[in-house]
């Protein structure tokens, strides 16, 4: 009996536990978000996609909304195009016009909405839709893009709540792209070196190179020499050896015709 207790409240406690693991990890996860593909600087240019998880196991996602700000507008958004979606973007009037390159821009992207047209997000996948951005603000940092997912079962989840400081995270956050300080040609290149420092740097490595050379011939004819001289000291041992070998012998052969004598 009491085994068989013991072993309810284990698995009353693992139940528990996963619960909870799935339900933090639903609220944590589960949302619709934008992530840069590498920096999305104040006043440059970036490539983003719009991650869209699919939360539902009796639904599938065929529509998404994505709303720009217009108090911080982007004179240029362009979707990539996705197997199996349509992309349809929505501009609107501008009360002050924005200026880029020197030219004055009415308009501005306020929606980008992608629609399944043979495809659709199922239970347990997810999709992302690559954008380009440009030119980015330079007066915050960040911009909000609240946007709305739609099932096929009519369902519409609207993520537009902001976070707020201080504050939990709210249930439904609208996605949010942070910004990066400005680089100074705003296309965050590097900057090219110039003709003499790649000259210098040029020069310093033939130089470097060539006396690496030279270091290496030196101490090849060093060991020439110590080999060669190594090879006249064997040279001189072995005569000597043989010499006296020779002396060994004359002595040893007259000593042997005077005993014949004797």
């Amino acid at each position: 009996m009491t085994v068989s207790v013991s072993a309810s409240r284990v698995a009353l406690a693992g139940g528990i536990a996963l619960s909870s693991v799935v339900l933090l990890s639903g609220t944590a996860f589960a949302h619709v978000s934008v992530q840069p593909q590498g920096e999305a600087a104040k006043g440059g240019y970036a490539t983003v996609n719009i991650k869209v998880p699919n939360e539902r196991d009796n639904a599938s996602t065929v529509k998404l909304e994505v709303n720009f700000p217009l108090d911080h507008p982007l004179a240029s958004v362009m979707p990539q195009p996705v197997p199996g979606w349509k992309a349809e973007v929505t501009k609107s009037k501008l009360s002050k016009p924005l200026e880029l390159h020197g030219k004055k821009i009415n308009e501005a992207v306020s929606k980008v909405t992608w629609t399944a047209d043979g495809s659709k997000i199922g239970p347990g996948q997810f999709q992302q839709f690559p954008l380009s951005l440009g030119q980015l603000p330079e007066d915050t940092d960040q911009l909000v893009l609240k946007a709305i997912q739609t099932y096929d079962n009519k369902e519409i989840v609207r993520w537009i709540e902001e976070a707020k400081e201080g504050a939990d995270e709210p249930q439904n956050p609208a996605p949010v792209l942070k910004l990066s300080a400005a680089s100074e040609d705003h296309h965050g290149a590097a900057t090219a070196p110039s003709a003499s420092a790649s000259t210098s740097a040029s020069a310093s490595a033939s130089g470097d190179a060539k006396t690496g050379h030279d270091d290496k011939s030196g101490d090849h004819e060093e060991k020439t020499a110590a080999a060669a001289s190594s090879s006249d000291t064997t040279a001189r041992i072995l005569g000597v050896i043989g010499i006296l070998v020779g002396i060994a012998g004359v002595a040893f052969g007259v000593l042997a015709g005077r005993r014949r004598s004797a």
